[in-house]
């Protein structure tokens, strides 16, 4: 089973969206989410570490985004702030035995060479990460979209797929 943190959508747009997706199917047993969720250090590891005793069989947790889980600081060190909230998340993730799959925005400025450093933020994000994908477009009205992977696990690789708006699904 798995839970969905839809943290930028309203109940309205998420049925919208589960309802293109699904084409008229009932969702999967075992899909749960919800559209709020407490902050990394102010309750956010143990409302998870809840719902894993409660769904022991779970398997993945999306978190989209993580700026909706992440606290407002005063702290100078951005980048020991942007590692740290992501060693939480891969503590609890590997603690739990669990696949956590964290959604973060990218910079709007593209970049000529590695489209890793357009992650919003630090590379404390991607330091901390055991894998991180990239999806980008070259041009905002480009159909197609470049996948790029890397990670500690991973072979790095780059693929080109574009969004199917009828099976509202990506493809290859």
């Amino acid at each position: 089973s798995g839970l969905y943190l839809a943290l930028e959508d309203s109940e309205r747009r998420l049925q919208d969206r589960m309802n293109k997706l699904l084409a008229g199917k009932r969702a999967p047993d075992g899909f749960y989410y919800a559209t709020s969720a407490a902050t990394i250090g102010n309750g956010l590891i143990e409302q998870l570490t809840d719902y894993l005793q409660s769904h022991p069989d779970t398997q993945i947790i999306v978190i989209d985004t993580l700026q909706k889980v992440r606290t407002v600081s005063a702290n100078k060190d951005i980048y020991g702030k942007d590692y740290n909230d992501m060693a939480l998340l891969k503590k609890f993730a590997d603690d739990s035995g669990i696949c956590l799959l964290v959604v973060h925005h990218l910079r709007k400025a593209a970049d000529d060479g590695d489209p890793f450093n357009r992650i919003s933020g630090t590379n404390g994000i991607m330091g901390a990460a055991d894998t991180a994908m990239v999806l980008a477009k070259a041009k905002r009205q480009d159909a197609n979209t470049t996948l790029s992977v890397t990670g500690r696990d991973v072979d790095s690789s780059e693929t080109i797929i574009f969004f199917d708006k009828i099976t509202y699904r990506w493809q290859v």
